[in-house]
């Protein structure tokens, strides 16, 4: 069934070709326009729109990968996140809504003015939505991946921001750096062997940004010990973690003194980020 894609979509129209999905009707669509060069406003007001065969060849190519389990977002190139578009791709983890979570909870804790770090920024999304949403802030972001930053750059220039980019292993490159209001990270928190690592999108991202290689605790524990040397007074560390993992990060910050420990919970309800301020 997956050759013959192509040959289903050449020379239809538009809108019978969205009532003949073989995937999710979002995917479809997002992939149909994608294919089409063309917006979803252009799918309805172009319904009677027949395919060249170059289109079609285009979407049914698309199709074919996202049945044999490509993300969408790696396949067009790009995902939206806090109302912004990022590109991605195959050096960085595709942005979800549950890490808008951590960009509104260092948006809420951010003072006029202030430094903020962005800890394994990836695609730059957490850096970028905060430099584009407080103009004022002093934003700050790192990556031990040399392509990824490359994206985030990219990211950052395409949204109209600035962002501070380094090059480090965590917190490496910040010897001389003055010390941040706040420290958001989203870190490797899939212990390693975890069946999630061979399901879904995940298995076409970044594994070292995905697993800490070992109990999903690691990457936690690096953060918790190594921020207050890079905290102002007062200033809050927040860390995106595992569905099962609050308890454990609570105790890892309760335990080297931090104080206001607590997690939040996302928009499944689930606790995916925990923090506190600075050990006294």
């Amino acid at each position: 069934m997956i050759a013959a894609v192509t040959d289903l979509v050449a020379g239809v129209t538009v809108g019978a070709l969205q009532r003949q999905a073989l995937l999710d009707a979002l995917d479809w669509r997002v992939l149909l326009c994608h294919a089409l060069n063309t917006t979803r406003v252009g799918l309805i007001t172009g319904s009677e729109r027949a395919l060249t065969p170059d289109e079609a060849q285009r979407f049914g190519d698309l199709v074919q990968r996202r049945l044999a389990g490509e993300p969408v977002a790696y396949l067009v190139g790009q995902r939206e996140f806090f109302g912004l578009p990022f590109d991605v791709s195959g050096a960085v983890l595709i942005p979800r809504p549950d890490t808008e979570l951590l960009v509104e909870l260092t948006l809420a804790r951010l003072p006029q003015g202030g430094r903020v770090l962005d800890m394994g920024t990836g695609s730059g999304a957490i850096a970028v939505s905060l430099a584009h949403t407080r103009r004022d802030a002093d934003v700050t972001a790192l990556d031990v991946s040399a392509d990824a930053l490359a994206v985030a750059r990219r990211n950052a220039d395409a949204n109209g921001v600035r962002v501070t980019f380094l090059h480090s292993d965590w917190f490496a490159a910040l010897a001389d750096t003055p010390p941040f209001d706040i420290i958001a990270s989203n870190p490797p928190y899939i212990a390693s062997g975890d069946r999630h690592l061979s399901e879904g999108d995940l298995r076409y991202e970044p594994v070292g940004a995905l697993t800490d290689h070992a109990d999903g605790l690691s990457a936690l524990r690096i953060l918790v010990a190594g921020a207050p040397a890079h905290l102002a007074q007062q200033g809050w560390l927040l860390m995106e973690h595992g569905y099962d993992q609050a308890d454990a990060v609570r105790a890892l910050l309760a335990s080297a003194g931090y104080t206001d420990v607590q997690s939040w919970r996302d928009i499944a309800d689930i606790e995916r980020v925990s923090g506190g301020r600075r050990p006294l």
